[in-house]
């Protein structure tokens, strides 16, 4: 029962589609919201991601949250599931699944090639701020959150 106790205690990875991406931009309307979309074989998206549960849990009380979704393929998703724990990612996480990659990736920025990391910045009104794209310096990151809290 120990292995099922700890397969449970990992996040779960939730389907998102751009349907599903909006209807949880929608939903954190309010809050200053950073979309991290990462994947387990993407070393900078590996180190990273620590950096940002960091500075969610620095300025969660202040209305800025993170949104993770993992670019992994299915039969990666235990690892992605595991360095989400590891480095205790909040609730909920994703995992990108769209029929059309391309227009996905057209609708979230139109500049952005689907490389990974990329990182999307909504201020409260629900609005795209910035986007990072690529490896980013975790300063310009935070202090471009710090502006819209």
């Amino acid at each position: 029962m120990l292995c099922g106790t700890a397969m449970a205690a990992q996040p779960a990875l939730v389907p998102l589609d751009l349907a599903r991406f909006e209807r949880t931009l929608s939903r954190l309307k309010g809050k200053v919201v950073l979309f991290d979309f990462w994947a387990t074989w993407c070393e900078p998206c590996r180190e990273e991601l620590p950096k940002l549960v960091q500075l969610e849990r620095k300025l969660a009380a202040r209305g800025f949250v993170l949104v993770t979704i993992s670019a992994d393929e299915p039969e990666q998703e235990p690892a992605a599931r595991r360095f989400l724990e590891q480095w205790g990612a909040r609730p909920p996480a994703f995992v990108k699944r769209v029929a059309d990659d391309d227009a996905f990736i057209n609708a979230i920025d139109a500049r952005w090639s689907g490389a990974l990391p990329a990182l999307f910045l909504y201020d409260r009104q629900a609005r795209r701020v910035t986007s990072f794209i690529g490896e980013s310096d975790p300063a310009d990151v935070e202090r471009a959150i710090a502006k819209l809290l």
